[in-house]
């Protein structure tokens, strides 16, 4: 049996390069470098797990723009809201203090009405026996 060299291809899924092989004469059957097979199992096996994580990647990007718009929208209704809140609050604020001018100048004219409702029975009082 006599072995010659001579340049084989050697296939990969991936990588195709002209390698030198020991052929066996009679058979003509290549003989492999040692680990390539299990090289390209690896590679493959890599590529699959980067081809997962892309896919995870696309998911989660869809996922953040889903999430992005749901926030503006919320951002923007929450702008809204806290928007008509203060109004609320700047109304109330205002009708609280007109209701307390008012109360303010209702007990004044009860006091004046007072006062004077006093001096008219001061008035009307029949005078006594000075007169």
């Amino acid at each position: 049996m006599r072995l010659k060299r001579s340049k084989v291809e050697f296939q990969c899924p991936h990588i195709t390069a002209s390698v030198p092989r020991t052929e066996i004469s009679d058979s003509r059957r290549p003989v492999c470098l040692p680990g390539i097979e299990e090289l390209c199992s690896k590679r493959e096996e890599l590529n699959q797990q980067i081809k997962q994580e892309e896919e995870e990647k696309a998911r989660l990007q869809h996922d953040i723009r889903i999430l992005t718009e749901k926030l503006s929208r919320v951002n923007e209704s929450l702008a809204q809201r806290l928007s008509a809140r203060a109004t609320f609050d700047r109304t109330i604020a205002e009708t609280e203090a007109a209701y307390m001018k008012i109360l303010e100048s209702s007990q004044t004219l009860l006091s004046v009405l007072k006062k004077e409702a006093g001096n008219l029975s001061k008035a009307t009082e029949p005078r006594g026996k000075d007169h």
